[in-house]
Formats: C-alpha cells, sequence, structure tokens
C-alpha cells in the first residue's frame, strides 16, 4: 500500500471525483472545500457518462472535469473495461492526482484498479453496511421493512461494497417514506459525513492501516 501524503491548507491533496450522474455530492464537497482551512482540493472530476448535470456543475465551480466513456466498439468485456481503466489511470497521472472520491459512481473498479489505488480510494454508500450493499439500498431498506438507515463511508476493496469502515451515519426511516424521499433525506447525511471524512484522510488522521484494511 501506497503511503499517502499529508495534506495542508497551503499545500491542499489533490483529489478526483468519479461520478455517473448528478454530482450533488461531489458538489457539496467542493464547497466545503472552499474553506481556507481545507486541506484538500478536488482537482478533476470524471464521468463514466457522457452530458450528465455533475460535469456541468464542476466547470461552473471552475475544476476540470471529463467524461471517460466504454468504448462499445470494442466488443471483448474484458478488453473494454481495461482500455477504460487505462484511460482513466493516465487522467489520474495527468492531473497529479493522490486521493479518489467516488461520488454515485455506478462501475464496479477492477482489482487490479483497486489495488493501485487501495488505501487512497474512497466510496460512500446510502445504508448502513454491511446492510443492503449494490445499487438499490433505498429500495432494499423499505422492502425488508428497516427502521433506520443512513450513509456509510468505507476504503474501497475488490469487493462490493465490502472495504473498511470508516464512518456511518443514520436516520430513521419514516412510515410515509418511499425511494425518492428516503433518497433525499439520506443525501442531507451524505453531503455532511463525506467531507469530514476526507478532512481527516487528508490530515492522517484517518488510514487504511489504522483501521486494518
Amino acid at each position: 500500500m501506497m503511503a499517502m501524503r499529508q495534506g495542508s491548507p497551503e499545500n491542499p491533496l489533490r483529489t478526483a471525483v468519479l461520478i455517473s450522474g448528478s454530482g450533488s455530492g461531489m458538489e457539496a464537497l467542493i464547497l466545503h472545500q472552499k474553506n481556507p482551512n481545507c486541506t484538500h482540493r478536488t482537482e478533476l472530476v470524471i464521468s463514466n457518462i457522457a452530458g450528465v448535470a455533475g460535469l456541468e456543475k464542476a466547470e461552473r465551480h471552475n475544476v476540470k472535469s471529463m467524461a471517460i466513456e466504454l468504448n462499445t466498439s470494442i466488443t471483448d468485456k474484458k478488453s473494454r473495461r481495461e482500455t477504460h481503466e487505462k484511460a482513466i489511470m493516465k487522467a489520474l497521472s495527468i492531473h497529479g492526482i493522490e486521493l479518489v472520491i467516488l461520488s454515485g459512481y455506478m462501475r464496479i473498479l477492477s482489482p487490479q484498479f483497486v489495488r493501485k489505488w487501495r488505501g487512497r480510494l474512497l466510496n460512500i454508500h446510502p445504508s448502513l453496511l454491511p446492510k443492503y450493499p449494490g445499487a438499490h439500498a433505498h429500495r432494499d431498506a423499505l422492502a425488508d421493512g428497516a427502521k433506520i438507515t443512513g450513509c456509510t463511508v468505507h476504503f474501497v476493496d475488490e469487493g462490493m461494497d465490502t472495504g473498511q469502515i470508516i464512518a456511518q451515519s443514520q436516520l430513521e426511516i419514516k412510515p410515509d417514506d418511499d425511494e425518492k424521499s428516503l433518497s433525499e433525506r439520506v443525501k442531507i447525511l451524505e453531503h455532511e459525513l463525506y467531507p469530514s471524512v476526507i478532512d481527516d484522510v487528508a490530515t492522517g488522521k484517518i488510514s487504511a492501516s489504522q483501521i486494518g484494511n
């Protein structure tokens, strides 16, 4: 595992945010980073889907953004994935990225990518992991009759939402909640929790080695 430099307000940690859609969490992070004492800065936003609102939001905040889509002309799935991730890796290298933040990124990264960035790759998931992993956490929580849910920030490993948990925040599910209302309420928690955890990672207060990942 590669050791990560500690950021400071004078020399903030250079981060990239990977998104697939609206980029609401990414925008919350960028707004948080406007604090002059922040120790990390978003240098790059990458979407695997062109034309999403998150790319426009990044540009409005003067953050470099780009779409790196799958090359559908490559018929072999393994080769297509490798080509896609190599393009992402190249962009991260060009921009001197030190920490990768997944925020609503809907692709599962390959073990090779994860190993390269182990301990420097974070994700936020809209449930209290290990409950309700995967793409339909709110639907699954409601279907299960859960009374409490929330969000989890974790280091990314080779599994789906199985990486070492760093922090969680929770709320009660209301009797009249549906997927949309629950998602909006959990997003409020996400937009508070994720930037604060990234603060601690950037300053070295939290690291994968410290919590056993």
